[in-house]
């Protein structure tokens, strides 16, 4: 796997992408299944539930922006508008700056999943690897269903050489979001690397 290729399935992995802020202002009114849910992690488990069950690609990718956006709010006007002011230091190529800003929204937020996915996301940017990888371990600790941290996960461990583990990791991801795509094609690359490395 090119470095190229590496780093763009982690950004990817880890980011909100493009597509859910305008799936947000598309359908504002959440689906009705869970509309009437009051807290976050009761329509997180419903999502869930119904991310592992989807097989359309499509729906599944919406049903995965709507996680992302219930992971970004932290409950929190601060933070939140902390996280914002880190993305916009990130943009600006302000990566130290930005890291100050996450390293204060974990402090005042310590299970805020979206603070430790950040700066993980954050340090594998900046060549952080190992760190990158600390903070992965910590989002996994609060949310261990979260796709995006087990994503950048399984790509770290297949870069330094691990298969093995990194397809353990893309089955845990399958495990969650079944219908993702890339997760199935990097499985089955490992899949087949590992058998023909063992005839």
């Amino acid at each position: 796997m090119s470095a190229m290729r590496f780093f763009l399935t982690l950004i990817l992995a880890l980011t909100v992408p493009a597509t859910a802020a305008l799936s947000q202002a598309a359908n504002p009114a959440p689906q009705p299944e869970t509309a009437s849910l009051a807290t976050s992690k009761q329509r997180l488990d419903a999502l869930f539930m119904d991310l592992k069950k989807e097989r359309d690609e499509n729906e599944a990718r919406e049903l995965a922006d709507r996680i992302r956006l219930e992971w970004q709010d932290s409950g929190s006007a601060t933070v939140n508008l902390l996280m914002q002011s880190a993305d916009k230091a990130i943009t600006d190529d302000k990566k130290p700056v930005a890291l100050d800003i996450l390293d204060q929204v974990i402090a005042l937020a310590p299970n805020y999943v979206e603070g430790w996915n950040r700066r993980a996301t954050l340090h594998f940017q900046m060549g952080n690897y190992r760190k990158s990888m600390s903070d992965i371990y910590r989002v996994l600790a609060i949310e261990p269903r979260h796709f995006g941290a087990i994503a950048g996960m399984a790509t770290m461990l297949e870069a330094a050489g691990k298969n093995e583990l990194a397809m353990r990791a893309w089955q845990q991801f399958l495990d969650v979001y079944p219908s993702d795509r890339k997760a199935q094609e990097q499985f089955g690359e490992l899949a087949e690397k590992l058998a023909g490395s063992r005839t």
